[in-house]
């Protein structure tokens, strides 16, 4: 006997969501279709725009596979695509507010979300108070007459505080604020913000949802009321991902809970041994028991992703450069969320305003790919050796 979708597993439903085989010859993976033009067979039809596609910026089959399989996987009532993380985000804002209007966003945010909020909204008339990621249901402090939205983040950029969403929704929406959640750590395999409160939840899917570091990919997924504000700015922007990108995500789809499974064993691993090295005076990673974000992550996660960061004992320029120079297999680069391994020093004292990060030494985010995590060891074992050389 066959199992209806609502009794399928989350990676049986994986493997399935948003494919038609029927549709294209029995062709597994949808085709990739690359256009602008659609035609239309009558005047009739022309005029009453009643046919499934009608102009290749405002989707394609390709396109609504990958739509379809996200909100699904998200549990949201619609996803619509766009050509960066970054663009998912500056639409979902934009879908929301108007001049005089007020936004509370994550002190520990993304810096490009914070870059927009400081200079395409400020432009506008918006104004933006950065508040505590762990603010909880404190949040209900800041919000006033003129909040739009609360925007979070969960893990936070580069430091990882895990929020309190639940607590952080009930109070926005008492206050009719709309809640906005960058879900791309945790993925919708991870973490369902639907279910914890989020109306918007936002993926820069050029990380693990394309997984393979080679195309770049957004993706917003709404709840139903929140789906016509968010299309007709979308609509209105002229969003739309090329047809190989959209392609590429749906590939990396069909992997992601195997690639996911990959990143959270090897990165606790690699984790814990960092704990253990001399050099290294924090481990910041929330699926660690002891993490200060440990709780809540056990509490409303059910997995944790290849990323987490960790902060040197004090060292100087030369003797970090040393260190990170001589790496072969994990490299210095932006983005994460693909099968390599990547490291990256960060100092977020210049774009934190409402907390202050306190470290004495060099903070690095990595990026655990699906490396063996003995060769890791080894990579970074030597260049801890030439760090204290130095």
């Amino acid at each position: 006997m066959s199992t209806s979708k609502k009794s399928q597993k989350q990676d049986t439903r994986l493997a399935h969501a948003g494919r038609d085989p029927a549709r294209f010859d029995g062709f597994v993976n949808t085709p990739v279709y690359r256009g602008s033009t659609v035609l239309y067979p009558t005047l009739q039809c022309l005029e009453a725009n009643d046919q499934d596609y009608s102009y290749g910026r405002l989707g394609t089959p390709t396109v609504d596979a990958l739509q379809t399989a996200l909100a699904e996987l998200e549990g949201g009532h619609a996803t619509l695509l766009t050509p960066s993380g970054l663009s998912a985000i500056s639409a979902t804002l934009l879908s929301f507010v108007s001049s005089g209007d007020h936004i509370l966003v994550s002190d520990s945010v993304y810096r490009p979300t914070r870059r927009f909020c400081e200079n395409v909204l400020k432009r506008l008339g918006v104004a933006t108070t950065y508040y505590d990621p762990l603010i909880g249901g404190g949040i209900a402090e800041l919000l006033t007459d003129k909040t739009k939205l609360v925007f979070t983040e969960s893990p936070g950029s580069q430091t990882f505080e895990v929020q309190d969403i639940p607590a952080i929704a009930e109070a926005a929406h008492k206050r009719g604020a709309v809640v906005i959640m960058d879900n791309t750590w945790a993925t919708p395999l991870y973490f369902k913000p639907f279910s914890h409160g989020v109306d918007v939840s936002i993926h820069a899917a050029t990380k693990y949802i394309v997984g393979h570091a080679d195309a770049m990919l957004g993706a917003i997924t709404t709840n139903k009321a929140t789906r016509s504000a968010v299309a007709r700015t979308h609509d209105e922007l002229g969003l739309c991902p090329g047809p190989e990108d959209v392609y590429l995500g749906l590939r990396g789809l069909r992997s992601l809970s195997v690639r996911l499974a990959r990143h959270q064993v090897s990165g606790l691993e690699m984790a814990e041994w960092l704990a253990g090295r001399p050099e290294v005076t924090r481990v910041i990673h929330p699926a660690r028991p002891g993490d200060p974000g440990h709780a809540l992550w056990q509490r409303d996660f059910t997995g944790a992703s290849g990323l987490f960061s960790i902060v040197l004992k004090p060292c100087a320029q030369d003797a970090l450069a040393a260190m990170l120079d001589g790496l072969t297999l994990f490299g210095m680069g932006y983005s994460w969320g693909g099968y390599e391994s990547l490291i990256l020093p960060f100092d977020p004292r210049s774009y934190r305003s409402a907390t202050t990060w306190q470290v004495e030494g060099p903070a690095l985010r990595l990026h655990i790919g699906l490396e063996d995590v003995e060769d890791l060891k080894a990579d970074l074992a030597a260049g801890f050796a030439r760090l204290t050389k130095a």
